[in-house]
């Protein structure tokens, strides 16, 4: 038994009948020459094998009687795989697009919170003798490193015909507790929770002090402009609109886009691939990082396409940028440690090169910001969120339809994750892409997230259906500024 923290337990209040806590990834394998050869048979014999070390696979959910603490997680005494592992398949000629499709429909849908927290569909029937494989695993068991080492286990680095057939031995189940006794859990901890934030706030008094005797009232006043305001207050006084310095931190919330709006449960999906030696090669004749080149992609793309539709604010949109507090102290692998940065993206600057470089310094200026105070004691705050109070104010803002009535604190998540530099097998099937398909919430109806894999970088684009009826042509514009971004650096990119 253990329970979810209080960043782990905001991913299932943040749900609605329209917003989902799951996180997803697409996996696209090339066939074996072995027409035996069953992905299914062998994805299953696989997670056989390896559940034992599959923690966040094997444990569901106990709620606390009338939501007075955070959840807790046990092993589940009715564990069944092939409740699970599920199969779906697409007609021909089972192009990529059929498969953003079959995948958008799949991510549109709940987690049932009666059994752990995932699915995974075998999906067959890709062209040019492909299959894949579409991971759900709800973001309250799993951070994007977790996901990743979660990716390690599942998939091999090298080819192989199947596991050492030795038995697999699991931890001991534990019988769901009736209500009186996760009750009983839950006041246990709650006794412990005055102690916990009086230490908490401690540690925060300690960090404002040296923040304030490190950095001054200008730290402080940085700070506070770039936490995102969903009321639209002005935090600061406006800055000097003289400056020829890149976009700064938003004053009263991010403009409202098209994608800014109470979302539907409909998903669109689009994925795109493109050469992890081009954006290098970017990165290096500009002299800036790959994440800055990812950034700046993003927001040329974002500009041009609303620029098409006459939607494009006359302010920087802005976006969040997750980001991992690992220490690689953890005792605890199977949990979130993720906080966030606000960047501001050059969407008003016309000029690829200059947007590049106002992104790599908007980018320096965001981490700076984030360092002032300690994400740890942001993070750990949530621990003392009432549950009751967090689903309500979530269904509540989805009834009133709050995102069509306010600016939006930031217009979109762009995510950028490290994948592994080598191949990853499932038995004999080599993966030749690996798409992180991310969620979406009200106000927010669009998510770009992105994951290197060798040497390719895949996109894969996640938006409201309705609010974004026309995602893949957002997705064919990122690949294009890749080209337009190489031209204006002089950088030597591939022919596409």
């Amino acid at each position: 038994m253990k329970q979810l923290s209080g960043v782990d337990a905001a991913f299932l209040y943040m749900e609605t009948g329209t917003s989902f806590g799951h996180v997803s990834g697409l996996g696209v394998f090339a066939r074996p020459v072995n027409p035996e050869w069953s992905v299914y048979e062998a994805l299953r014999d696989k997670l056989t094998r390896r559940l034992p070390d599959l923690e966040p696979l094997r444990r569901r959910l106990v709620e606390v009687p009338l939501r007075l603490d955070h959840p807790f997680w046990i092993e589940d005494p009715e564990f069944d795989l092939e409740f699970h592992l599920r199969e779906s398949g697409l007609p021909a000629p089972g192009s990529d697009e059929q498969l953003s499709r079959l995948v958008a429909r799949l991510v549109g849908r709940p987690l049932d919170r009666g059994h752990p927290l995932w699915e995974i569909y075998v999906i067959e029937g890709l062209s040019n003798d492909r299959v894949a494989i579409l991971t759900k695993l709800h973001h309250a068991t799993i951070d994007g490193a977790a996901g990743a080492e979660l990716m390690k286990i599942i998939f091999d680095h090298e080819p192989s015909a199947g596991d050492d057939p030795a038995e697999a031995v699991l931890p001991p189940t534990e019988e769901v507790p009736s209500p009186a006794q996760a009750l009983r859990w839950a006041l246990r901890g709650m006794a412990r929770k005055p102690d916990k934030f009086v230490r908490l706030q401690v540690r925060a008094v300690r960090a404002l002090g040296e923040l304030t005797r490190n950095q001054g009232l200008t730290g402080l006043a940085d700070l506070a402009r770039t936490i995102p305001n969903p009321l639209g207050a002005r935090l600061v006084p406006k800055p000097d609109p003289t400056s020829d310095a890149a976009p700064a931190p938003p004053e009263s919330g991010a403009p409202a886009t098209p994608f800014n709006g109470t979302i539907t449960a409909h998903r669109r999906v689009a994925l795109r691939s493109v050469s992890l030696d081009d954006v290098k090669a970017i990165k290096t004749a500009a002299g800036s990082t790959v994440n800055d080149v990812v950034m700046a992609v993003c927001a040329g793309a974002l500009r041009e396409y609303l620029l098409e539709r006459r939607a494009l604010p006359d302010r920087p949109l802005v976006s969040m940028v997750p980001v991992s507090v690992r220490t690689g102290a953890e005792t605890d692998p199977w949990t979130n440690r993720v906080s966030s940065m606000f960047p501001v993206l050059p969407t008003t600057t016309s000029d690829p090169v200059v947007r590049l470089h106002q992104m790599q310094q908007t980018m320096n200026e965001a981490k700076q910001r984030f360092a002032l105070v300690p994400a740890d004691v942001l993070t750990e705050y949530a621990e003392f969120a009432p549950p009751a109070l967090a689903i309500r104010a979530a269904r509540i803002s989805t009834r009133l339809r709050l995102a069509d009535r306010i600016n939006p604190p930031f217009n979109l998540v762009i995510s950028n994750v490290p994948g592994p530099r080598h191949p990853l097998y499932l038995g004999a099937a080599k993966m030749l892409h690996y798409y992180p398909v991310s969620t979406i919430v009200d106000g927010q109806g669009l998510n770009i997230t992105v994951q290197s894999y060798c040497d390719v970088m895949d996109f894969a684009l996640v938006a409201c259906r309705e609010l974004v009826p026309d995602l893949e042509a957002l997705a064919d514009l990122v690949v294009d500024e890749i080209a337009v971004l190489a031209k204006g650096v002089g950088a030597d990119i591939s022919d596409r």
